[in-house]
């Protein structure tokens, strides 16, 4: 038995007992790791200064630093988020719907938990606390492994998590990190059938493909995120020069940024010197199309038939003119990844249509797509984006972490 095989096992004994868990026990867990994080965050943070060090010496992007980076505001932030998760309502065990049958059975339609879920990410160490405290609340056992460049970070935290989770009566084996961060673990992940219940990747577009590609486990698909913001002829032009820099520039580095601006011809002239403005203050570089190099000049990158599916997950950004609502919806279709999508209009007919025909797990009138995020949702944290239509899509909360079963009470019934 492999080293993955042996904590996969341990992984469905622990999860077996998590299934029976009370509300009051699993939220007792949690409110421990939440006092663990910020009790042991000087742990914390000297390991993730060693992944911060070896990354800047490695080349490493700043819009990935970023995402690598902790301090003790993003530290109180990630145990307030424990905190929160804690706090909302339990799933397990959620009667979806009753049926009372003519013959005088009663069937019932539960909510309960997936099992073990084996979770592939890259470097965002916050991902580590948030799918392992909305695995415990939802009952699942948590099987991570996380990227090379966060090695150290994950490494301390979940030694935190293990042991604040032994104290409360839980298992340690609730929550597990491979250690092996190389190709081999990943794929081996991808195999571990009889162990994992889902396979969950987040990340880049490659991960996610090869996982979705590869896995014989089964995968729930998530994060790919070329996100659109179109710019309607009937829009309120400053609040849609706003609304751009917030999607592309508040965090480009996450996969609910704008990725790609279409703006209607009627208002190209007078809207991209606007939004022009805003994006130069963060140095954004526009790959654009005729009419934008047109209107915005030789600033403006030739954009190239790669750069429509590009997630730059930089400060660059894709820009389009497009003759109007129609040509927009048709680009959308074939571009996007299905995460997120906004029209900025003052015309509700527009909108309508672009609600009623853009398709993706979530869909703007007015608003930046940063809002695509499980918090800004309601759902506390969040295991990822999901970009399917089976099983879950959007933000997954606690439910999207929970499978059904039926519960048939009889009273001697044959058929």
């Amino acid at each position: 038995m492999t080293l993955l095989e042996t904590q996969g096992l341990a992984a469905r004994h622990a999860a077996r007992r998590l299934a029976g868990a009370s509300m009051a026990e699993k939220n007792a867990a949690l409110a421990a790791i939440a006092d663990a994080l910020t009790g042991r965050r000087e742990e914390w943070l000297n390991a993730n200064a060693q992944d911060l060090e070896a990354a800047r010496a490695a080349g490493m992007r700043p819009a990935l630093l970023d995402r690598l980076a902790l301090d003790d505001a993003r530290i109180d932030g990630i145990a307030e988020g424990v905190r929160q998760v804690a706090a909302l309502p339990d799933p397990v065990g959620q009667v979806v719907k009753t049926t009372l049958r003519p013959n005088g059975l009663k069937i019932e339609q539960r909510r309960v938990p997936l099992g073990v879920v084996g979770i592939i990410y890259e470097a965002r160490p916050n991902v580590t606390v948030d799918a392992a405290v909305l695995c415990l609340k939802s009952g699942n056992a948590a099987l991570l492994r996380g990227g090379r460049e966060a090695f150290r970070s994950n490494k301390a935290v979940i030694g935190i998590l293990r042991d604040a989770l032994e104290g409360t009566g839980l298992s340690r084996d609730c929550v597990a990190l491979v250690e092996d961060t190389s190709r081999q673990s990943a794929q081996e992940m991808m195999d571990l059938t009889g162990y994992l219940d889902v396979l969950i990747p987040r990340g880049g577009a490659g991960l996610i493909r090869s996982v979705a590609a590869n896995a014989h486990v089964p995968v729930i698909r998530t994060g790919e995120g070329v996100c659109h913001i179109y710019v309607h002829r009937d829009a309120d032009l400053d609040m849609a020069a706003r609304i751009l820099f917030n999607a592309k520039c508040s965090r480009p580095s996450v996969c609910n940024a704008a990725e790609c601006v279409l703006i209607d011809r009627a208002v190209a002239a007078d809207f991209l010197p606007m939004a022009w403005a805003y994006l130069k203050t963060k140095n954004v570089t526009i790959h654009g199309g005729p009419e934008v190099r047109e209107i915005l000049g030789e600033g403006v990158v030739p954009a190239t038939a790669e750069d429509w599916d590009t997630e730059y997950g930089d400060y660059q950004l894709a820009a389009k003119v497009v003759s109007g609502l129609d040509e927009a919806v048709d680009f959308i279709a074939v571009h996007s990844t299905g995460h997120s999508e906004a029209i900025v209009t003052e015309n509700y007919t527009a909108a309508q249509h672009f609600l009623d025909t853009v398709d993706a797990a979530a869909v703007y009138v007015n608003a930046s797509t940063r809002f695509t995020d499980g918090f800004e949702f309601g759902l506390g944290a969040e295991i990822g984006i999901s970009t399917q239509k089976l099983h879950a899509r959007g933000p997954m909360g606690l439910e999207e972490l929970t499978s059904t079963k039926y519960v048939v009470y009889g009273s001697g019934q044959v058929r």
